[in-house]
């Protein structure tokens, strides 16, 4: 079974820790700081309409629903929205992973992280292993499902 977004918990948790509408990497990663026991997610959305594509994104998982701190900012029903997870961290996977990419390159932006390499790289989305690939099909399948033009 899907986790739920739990609309009300996104919206605290985004008021809380400040959530902007342009970096769900980093509203995800706050609010997995400030968010016992979640796990931080990396994945795609998808939902009717523009962009047509599935829309690169982050949010936190607790055990029984889906907590994005982004949320507010999408102007989207809940029940409209579709999470397919590809890369799952704990905040302490995630902590190092930052920790080290601002270490090694310090000119980039540490978030998303990728995982190890090697990984591959999946047209103009994620780079990431078998999971995102994976994700990333299911998510387009979704989204042609979504977008299909409808017959009179």
């Amino acid at each position: 079974m899907d986790k739920q977004l739990d609309e009300a918990l996104s919206i605290e948790i985004a008021r809380s820790t400040q959530s902007s509408a342009k970096s769900c990497f980093e509203n995800a990663y706050k609010a997995a700081l400030a968010t016992d026991g979640s796990i931080y997610v990396q994945g795609f959305l998808v939902f009717q309409g523009d962009p047509f594509k599935p829309v690169e994104h982050s949010w936190l998982e607790l055990v029984d629903r889906i907590v994005d701190p982004t949320f507010p900012h999408l102007k989207k029903a809940a029940q409209d929205l579709h999470y397919f997870p590809a890369h799952r961290l704990t905040l302490k996977q995630l902590t190092k992973s930052i920790e080290e990419a601002l270490e090694d390159y310090p000119e980039d932006e540490a978030l998303p992280v990728y995982g190890n390499t090697p990984y591959e790289y999946y047209g103009d989305v994620m780079l990431g292993n078998a999971d995102y690939l994976i994700a990333h099909k299911a998510a387009e399948a979704k989204c042609r499902e979504l977008n299909r033009p409808k017959l009179s």
